[in-house]
């Protein structure tokens, strides 16, 4: 795949448990993927990929035609892969680093506890960068790189600094040290952001992605071989990417299985063009929601 025409562009990456063993979700379109920056309905896709394991070598494959920014969590093997190139750079997830904090905040024991507490103070920090750079959502890419310069990027200083001058002081231990840990060895990811109004600030696109399939992973219990993985991938690919262009996934696959069957002897492929899920072609019906 490679979505580098142009200026650089944006991929989101995940991992994640699937019940036979494990899957990779990849998000990508050709501006940021945090709803409020959507200016331009340019093919966004969802694609679920099974894999028997999660080495070096299929991120390395999946990307290698791709030149451009992937944002992901702080699993090292995304850092290992912009290290052997020049044309991959990793920005990092806030919405990860945040999390260490809000798991602190709730082992507390109850709301009033919970805001006495050092990690309470950090999610403070992080509301107040989320806030900055939301309200840069409706700017240009070069607009809302100028302005994180001078809005979100001295938030960023200070949180920084602010976990340099108490880390030695929490114990490493803690959920909240764990917190402060993940964020200073992930700091140089976490502020790719900064330089780019391209870059989301977080990769909550996959993560959003990914939660249709958690939320039913019960129901995977009878994939039990690599075919039914990939094929479940394939499904869920389809199913995300219909939603992800505003389409009625039902009405999509319904379409899908009537068309694709009467081109099986086709040796022109090209009638695929009008069934893509951006396609102008495809009928109204496919675009009316699910009641």
């Amino acid at each position: 795949m490679n979505i580098s025409r142009g200026r650089a562009k944006s991929l989101t990456n995940r991992s994640f448990a699937l019940p036979l063993t494990i899957g990779w979700v990849h998000s990508c379109e050709p501006v940021p993927l945090r709803p409020p920056f959507r200016k331009d309905p340019d093919k966004p896709i969802i694609l679920y990929e099974y894999q028997k394991e999660r080495k070096a070598d299929h991120p390395r494959e999946f990307l290698k035609a791709f030149s451009g920014v992937v944002v992901t969590d702080g699993y090292e093997v995304y850092h290992k892969l912009a290290r052997e190139r020049q044309d991959l750079k990793i920005a990092g997830c806030w919405s990860h680093a945040r999390r260490r904090f809000s798991e602190a905040v709730k082992a507390a024991g109850s709301p009033e506890a919970g805001k006495k507490t050092v990690a309470y103070i950090a999610l403070q920090k992080f509301a107040a960068i989320y806030n900055a750079d939301n309200s840069l959502a409706d700017l240009s890419p070069e607009e809302r790189l100028e302005k994180r310069q001078t809005l979100v990027k001295p938030l960023v200083e200070v949180f920084f600094a602010w976990l340099k001058e108490l880390h030695s002081r929490i114990p490493s231990r803690t959920k909240t040290g764990n917190g402060f840990d993940y964020c200073l060895k992930q700091e140089p990811y976490l502020r790719y952001f900064l330089e780019d109004g391209e870059v989301p600030i977080d990769n909550n696109a996959a993560e959003q992605a990914i939660r249709p399939f958690c939320v039913g992973k019960k129901n995977w219990l009878m994939i039990d071989t690599v075919n039914g993985a990939k094929s479940s991938a394939i499904i869920y690919s389809i199913v995300e990417t219909a939603k992800a262009n505003n389409l009625n996934p039902f009405r999509y696959f319904e379409l899908l299985l009537t068309e694709i069957p009467r081109h099986m002897e086709d040796t022109d492929r090209t009638f695929l063009k009008k069934l893509e899920p951006w396609s102008q072609d495809l009928p109204a019906e496919c675009r009316k929601q699910l009641d």
